[in-house]
């Protein structure tokens, strides 16, 4: 005779029930229809006034429906939940905010053409319907692929080395990775041409600010790799010993390949740093209305210098164009930070 087994997952005791979750909606919808006319009885104005009234509106009925439910003593409970939704509403308003503003303002410009002509004969103020982004689009791209190429492996290497290796320069190479991360971008960009432009005469081009997005990029990546390096278990470099490998096959074979989905995540995050930056690109790659497809010679365009020129403008069209321009950048942004949590929170 066979015993069937079940697996019933533990039921979490933080978890809100359908009641529950009714009684927030209920408490959160009352209170925004409670706001308006308790606005027009008090001398609270604006929407700083509403905001005002609606917390403590929510506060209270919080309180309430806890002391109805559980009793007096959940109320410092209640109140610390209190606390906790408006301080995480606070951290998410500047977020939708900002995703807001962009599209309502950028998505008029938006149009095919965006993504398949530039501006090379086109005016500023120009119909949505005439030129485009593909120049910016086609300069990020390049600038980000060169400067992920030379950051990923420099990254990947000096966080083997503080983690594996662990020799003599260990702290004086963590203390420089640090250090590069608290660089501000137009130092980087500054640094670029002086020594590159100014000093060994090199001309603006893609591949001059990839250079600088470089500086930028290597310590974001070096770190995320480091303490996704530390999370590997001992074990399994031990295990490799046993058998025979020397370190570097050890760490070839046995530990990168199980932090692969991490660093393919510091990856992510280093090209999500560096794909929004502009002062770096104002001193190395000059801006240009044409496509550029050679990353070595002439001057490139780029998203966020597109942006930066266009609101430059004072023009109406041009400062629609340029929202257009944060708004691709910002979706781009956006799909990164999206799979680098996807990644993230894979499985290994």
């Amino acid at each position: 005779m066979t015993t069937v087994e079940y697996q019933v997952s533990p039921r979490k005791p933080w978890r809100l029930g359908r009641k529950q979750l009714a009684v927030n909606g209920l408490v959160f919808f009352g209170s925004i229809a409670a706001t308006p006319l308790l606005l027009d009885a008090t001398p609270l104005a604006g929407k700083l006034g509403a905001a005002f009234i609606f917390v403590v509106i929510a506060t209270l009925a919080n309180v309430i429906v806890s002391v109805i439910r559980q009793g007096p003593r959940m109320v410092s409970n209640a109140i610390s939940s209190s606390l906790i939704y408006l301080a995480t509403a606070l951290v998410l308003l500047p977020l939708g905010s900002i995703l807001f503003t962009v599209i309502q303002k950028g998505a008029g410009a938006i149009r095919w053409n965006t993504f398949t002509q530039d501006m090379r004969l086109s005016q500023p103020d120009a119909p949505f319907t005439e030129g485009g982004a593909l120049h910016a689009i086609v300069g990020t791209a390049l600038i980000v692929l060169i400067a992920t190429i030379i950051s990923v492996p420099l990254g990947t290497l000096t966080a083997l080395y503080l983690t594996e290796i662990k020799g003599r320069f260990e702290g004086l190479v963590r203390f420089l990775v640090q250090a590069m991360s608290g660089v501000p971008s137009i130092v980087a960009g500054l640094f670029i041409y002086s020594v590159l432009i100014v000093t060994l005469g090199a001309k603006y081009s893609a591949f001059v600010g990839a250079l600088a997005l470089t500086i930028l990029m290597l310590p974001t990546v070096a770190r995320t790799a480091e303490e996704v390096l530390k999370l590997i278990p001992r074990e399994l470099r031990e295990a490799g010993t046993a058998l025979g490998a020397t370190q570097w096959r050890t760490v070839a074979m046995v530990v990168v390949p199980a932090a692969r989905s991490g660093i393919l995540t510091a990856v992510i995050l280093g090209v999500a740093r560096v794909a929004g930056e502009t002062a770096p690109l104002l001193l190395t790659i000059l801006g240009n209305t044409a496509t550029n497809v050679n990353p070595f010679n002439g001057p490139s365009a780029a998203l966020p210098l597109y942006t930066f020129t266009l609101m430059r403008t004072g023009l109406d069209v041009a400062i629609t164009r340029a929202w257009g321009g944060a708004f691709i950048l910002l979706t781009l942004v956006l799909v990164l930070f999206i799979s680098a949590r996807l990644l993230s929170g894979k499985k290994r």
